[in-house]
Protein backbone atom coordinates (compact mmCIF):
# COMPACT_ATOMS: atom_id res chain seq x y z
CA UNK A 1 0.00 0.00 0.00
CA UNK A 2 1.66 3.32 -0.84
CA UNK A 3 2.00 5.89 1.78
CA UNK A 4 -0.64 8.14 2.76
CA UNK A 5 -3.52 5.68 1.97
CA UNK A 6 -5.94 4.22 4.36
CA UNK A 7 -6.43 0.97 5.27
CA UNK A 8 -9.99 1.33 5.63
CA UNK A 9 -10.24 -3.15 6.54
CA UNK A 10 -7.20 -2.22 9.13
CA UNK A 11 -8.99 0.32 11.12
CA UNK A 12 -11.62 -1.49 10.67
CA UNK A 13 -10.48 -4.00 12.82
CA UNK A 14 -8.29 -2.07 14.67
CA UNK A 15 -12.04 -0.21 16.33
CA UNK A 16 -13.78 -3.85 16.39
CA UNK A 17 -10.44 -5.12 18.68
CA UNK A 18 -10.78 -2.11 20.86
CA UNK A 19 -13.79 -2.71 22.01
CA UNK A 20 -13.27 -6.49 22.17
CA UNK A 21 -10.79 -5.15 24.77
CA UNK A 22 -12.83 -2.62 26.63
CA UNK A 23 -15.57 -5.37 27.30
CA UNK A 24 -12.69 -7.74 28.53
CA UNK A 25 -11.63 -4.93 30.58
CA UNK A 26 -15.27 -4.48 32.03
CA UNK A 27 -15.40 -8.28 32.10
CA UNK A 28 -11.88 -8.72 34.49
CA UNK A 29 -12.82 -5.54 36.63
CA UNK A 30 -16.04 -6.84 37.55
CA UNK A 31 -14.48 -10.19 38.32
CA UNK A 32 -11.52 -8.96 40.37
CA UNK A 33 -13.92 -7.46 41.77
CA UNK A 34 -16.30 -10.19 42.92
CA UNK A 35 -13.80 -13.00 43.32
CA UNK A 36 -13.24 -13.88 46.73
CA UNK A 37 -10.11 -15.84 48.18
CA UNK A 38 -10.25 -17.22 51.92
CA UNK A 39 -6.70 -17.45 53.90
CA UNK A 40 -6.20 -18.50 57.25
CA UNK A 41 -2.88 -17.80 59.61
CA UNK A 42 -0.18 -20.36 59.43
CA UNK A 43 -1.57 -21.17 63.48
CA UNK A 44 -5.56 -21.73 61.93
CA UNK A 45 -6.48 -18.82 64.74
CA UNK A 46 -7.72 -15.83 61.87
CA UNK A 47 -9.32 -16.44 58.80
CA UNK A 48 -9.52 -13.76 56.13
CA UNK A 49 -11.86 -13.60 53.05
CA UNK A 50 -10.46 -10.97 50.28
CA UNK A 51 -11.46 -9.81 47.00
CA UNK A 52 -9.06 -10.56 43.78
CA UNK A 53 -8.92 -6.47 44.15
CA UNK A 54 -7.19 -6.31 47.71
CA UNK A 55 -10.82 -5.77 49.29
CA UNK A 56 -10.94 -7.94 52.68
CA UNK A 57 -14.94 -8.47 53.33
CA UNK A 58 -14.34 -11.06 56.26
CA UNK A 59 -12.55 -11.67 59.32
CA UNK A 60 -13.17 -14.55 61.31
CA UNK A 61 -11.42 -15.52 64.61
CA UNK A 62 -11.93 -19.26 64.54
CA UNK A 63 -10.46 -20.00 68.12
CA UNK A 64 -10.84 -18.75 71.79
CA UNK A 65 -8.38 -15.91 72.34
CA UNK A 66 -8.85 -15.71 75.63
CA UNK A 67 -6.22 -17.86 75.95
CA UNK A 68 -3.52 -16.23 73.84
CA UNK A 69 -1.02 -13.26 74.52
CA UNK A 70 -2.61 -10.24 72.32
CA UNK A 71 1.01 -10.16 70.45
CA UNK A 72 0.18 -13.72 69.27
CA UNK A 73 -3.48 -12.44 68.19
CA UNK A 74 -1.50 -9.74 66.59
CA UNK A 75 0.59 -11.83 64.76
CA UNK A 76 -1.96 -14.21 63.44
CA UNK A 77 -3.82 -11.53 61.98
CA UNK A 78 -0.63 -9.82 60.31
CA UNK A 79 0.27 -12.92 58.94
CA UNK A 80 -3.40 -13.82 57.66
CA UNK A 81 -3.83 -10.47 56.18
CA UNK A 82 -0.54 -10.82 54.27
CA UNK A 83 -1.35 -13.77 53.37
CA UNK A 84 -4.29 -12.42 52.03
CA UNK A 85 -2.76 -9.78 50.10
CA UNK A 86 -0.75 -12.33 48.30
CA UNK A 87 -3.71 -14.38 47.20
CA UNK A 88 -5.49 -11.50 46.09
CA UNK A 89 -2.54 -10.72 44.25
CA UNK A 90 -2.33 -14.33 42.78
CA UNK A 91 -6.14 -14.28 41.83
CA UNK A 92 -6.08 -11.17 39.58
CA UNK A 93 -3.09 -12.35 37.40
CA UNK A 94 -5.05 -15.99 37.55
CA UNK A 95 -7.97 -13.63 35.94
CA UNK A 96 -5.94 -11.32 34.11
CA UNK A 97 -4.32 -14.21 32.05
CA UNK A 98 -8.16 -16.13 31.74
CA UNK A 99 -9.71 -13.29 30.67
CA UNK A 100 -6.89 -11.74 27.78
CA UNK A 101 -5.44 -15.09 26.77
CA UNK A 102 -7.10 -15.12 23.63
CA UNK A 103 -6.02 -11.20 23.14
CA UNK A 104 -3.28 -11.11 20.04
CA UNK A 105 -2.07 -7.77 19.55
CA UNK A 106 -2.26 -6.01 16.35
CA UNK A 107 0.04 -5.43 13.89
CA UNK A 108 0.70 -3.48 10.96
CA UNK A 109 1.91 -6.25 8.85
Amino acid sequence: MPRGEIDEAWIEEAVRRYRRIESLQAEFDQAVATVEVTVRSPDSLVEVVVTAGGRITDVRFLGPLHNRAPRDVADSVRAAVTAAADAAEWAREKLHNETFTAYRPLTGA
